[in-house]
This record gives C-alpha cells, sequence and structure tokens, in this order.
C-alpha cells in the first residue's frame, strides 16, 4: 500500500482541523470585504467605524488559531503534518494581522485621503488573494479538485507580485510628490504594511502547495 494511501487511512473521522481551517478562512474573507468597503467609503466616520470593526474579527482568528493548536495537542493522528498544520494555522493567523494593523495605522495616522489610488488598489488585491486563500483551503478537506487549489496558489503568487508593483509605484509617486515629511512617513508605513499582507497570503499558498505535493 502506498504511504500517501496508508496516512489517508488514518486521517481523523470527524476531520476537524479542516472545519477550523475554513472557519479562519471564512472570517478572512469577511475582514477583506469589511477593508474593502473601508477604504472605498467617501464618509471619514463610517470608515473608521468599519476599520475598528476589524478588531473583533481579528479575535476571533485569534481564538479559533487557539483551538487549532489545542487539537493539535489533542490529537494523535491528524489529516497532515503536525508542522503543516503549525505553519498554515500561522501564516493564516498573519494575513488577519496585518490587516488589522493596517486598519489601525490608517486610523490612528489620521489618514483621511478620499481618493488613494494605492490604498483601494491594495484592498482589491487582497481581497482577491484572501478569496483564492479561501478557495484553496476549502479544498483541503479532501484533495479531489487539486486543480482548484493549484489555480488558487498561483493567483496568489501572481497577485504578491502585484503587490509589488504597486508599492514601487506609491514609492515613487509619494518620494516625488509635494507633501510634508511626516504624511509620506505615515503612508509609507502604511502601504509596506499592505503589501506585507500579500505577502503573507503567499506564504499560506506556499504551506497549502507543500500539504499538496505531500499528501495528494
Amino acid at each position: 500500500m502506498a504511504f500517501s494511501s496508508i496516512v489517508k487511512f488514518f486521517l481523523p473521522k470527524d476531520k476537524v482541523f479542516y472545519g477550523l481551517f475554513e472557519e479562519v478562512s471564512l472570517t478572512l474573507v469577511e475582514m477583506a470585504n469589511v477593508f474593502v468597503k473601508a477604504v472605498n467609503s467617501q464618509d471619514i466616520y463610517e470608515r473608521d467605524a468599519l476599520l475598528k470593526s476589524l478588531e473583533t474579527l481579528e479575535h476571533k482568528n485569534d481564538e479559533v488559531t487557539h483551538r487549532i493548536f489545542i487539537e493539535l495537542g489533542r490529537n494523535f493522528i491528524t489529516p497532515f503534518d503536525r508542522e503543516d498544520i503549525h505553519y498554515l494555522t500561522t501564516s493564516l493567523d498573519d494575513v488577519a494581522d496585518y490587516i488589522w494593523g493596517a486598519a489601525k495605522r490608517i486610523v490612528n495616522y489620521g489618514i483621511n485621503d478620499k481618493n488613494d489610488d494605492t490604498l483601494r488598489g491594495f484592498g482589491d488585491i487582497i481581497a482577491k488573494s484572501i478569496n483564492a486563500l479561501h478557495t484553496s483551503v476549502h479544498e483541503l478537506r479532501n484533495m479531489k479538485n487539486l486543480r482548484a487549489i493549484t489555480d488558487a496558489c498561483v493567483l496568489i503568487n501572481s497577485l504578491e507580485n502585484d503587490g509589488d508593483d504597486l508599492l514601487d509605484k506609491a514609492m515613487m509617486e509619494l518620494f516625488s510628490a509635494q507633501i510634508n515629511a511626516v504624511e509620506l512617513i505615515k503612508k509609507k508605513d502604511l502601504y509596506q504594511m499592505l503589501e506585507t499582507v500579500t505577502d503573507k497570503c503567499e506564504d499560506a499558498a506556499n504551506v497549502i502547495e507543500s500539504i499538496i505535493i505531500k499528501y495528494a
């Protein structure tokens, strides 16, 4: 019997980890949707309220992340390597942390530009990345549609490149614009944080690709 067949034979019947991963990725989709709505709002008060609401979703993700680690300690048999479960959990949690970190910067720095194309551009890239991440996480449950997982991971990698390009363009515009140094530093920090969100999505996609190579 092939090793992969032996592994599948011993998969936990309740598949608790899959459900928890799907819960995390679904919350990430919700966070991305709220963030996009916020950065596209022309009402500063509405935008701030939406951005602040991301804290609740980030805490929700923290709680599920903690449950995953508890289950990891309880279960002798896991659906795939314990290290991969840990890496995937951590990388998904990082995505939530950095989205919330970016949201806090917008509010705390008082960034009130209603027509910031860079901010909206990052919102769009992040939303697409997280939706693709949600697809790949959902398909991990049975690994029957490997093409869907692979396509989603490839898309995330491509979107990360788009994030790099958008950051480069934003930096050139910032340093060539006639704005004061404080505003420049604020936006530079924010844009770099948003680009890091795309990096974290790519990190999670890389873990998923590693899992399917081992077990598909």
